[in-house]
């Protein structure tokens, strides 16, 4: 895996989330389950522009893409091809449900929560470190989903003893009652349902700096 930080560059990484190209996006090649691809990241106006290509391709053109000046990261993965039918739906309060709403809302105020989730689904490995960058002077972990191929760019919030139990309360409130409508009111699909399945109780992790080392 690769990495390359820059000085100067688009400073919301952390609300982008690129999915898995089914096919290489040089050649049109498509992957065939178990096939080796190669990820690559560059940066671009707004976040960042992910590439997925085939060993072919990036041994012919890898070393040109590196070496361009908005590299941001590289690491190889295997072609998991997508399910028949669509999974289940997810429940209002899990983790990984409540992160992409978060980054789908592209909501400043709620960074800390979703850095959090991540830290979180990171422990219960349902995500995965795949590469780290300072941006705008700050630590940017970029993540993949390995089941899906997704890759989420989280911005690190650095924060203190003295914020964490807000933001622990604000992470239990989402999990609990779901995300709010922009207008503050609850939409029916997650609003809170008396009776309902319960989720295990929220404990926010205590170590949040040794998980994702810089």
């Amino acid at each position: 895996m690769n990495a390359a930080g820059s000085a100067s560059g688009p400073i919301m990484l952390e609300w982008n989330i690129q999915s898995r190209a089914h096919g290489c996006q040089l050649s049109g090649h498509a992957f065939a389950e178990g096939e080796t691809y190669h990820t690559v990241l560059l940066g671009a106006k707004e976040g960042f522009e992910r590439l997925d290509l085939c060993a072919a391709a990036w041994r012919d053109h890898g070393a040109e893409i590196v070496a361009r000046p908005n590299f941001v990261s590289h690491w190889v993965g295997t072609y998991v091809p997508p399910p028949a039918s669509p999974p289940e739906a997810i429940r209002k309060d899990d983790a990984e449900t409540l992160l992409r709403a978060l980054l789908e809302r592209r909501d400043e105020r709620h960074a800390p929560a979703a850095f959090i989730l991540a830290v979180m689904l990171e422990r219960k490995r349902i995500l995965k470190v795949k590469s780290q960058l300072r941006e705008g002077g700050r630590r940017v972990i970029v993540y993949e989903h390995p089941k899906s191929g997704d890759v989420f760019a989280i911005a690190d919030p650095d924060l203190q003893l003295a914020q964490l139990e807000a933001v622990q309360r604000d992470v239990g409130q989402l999990l609990e009652h779901g995300l709010p409508a922009l207008d503050g009111v609850f939409p029916e699909s997650t609003a809170p349902s008396p009776g309902g399945p319960e989720e295990e109780p929220f404990n926010a992790p205590s170590d949040l700096a040794t998980l994702a080392p810089a």
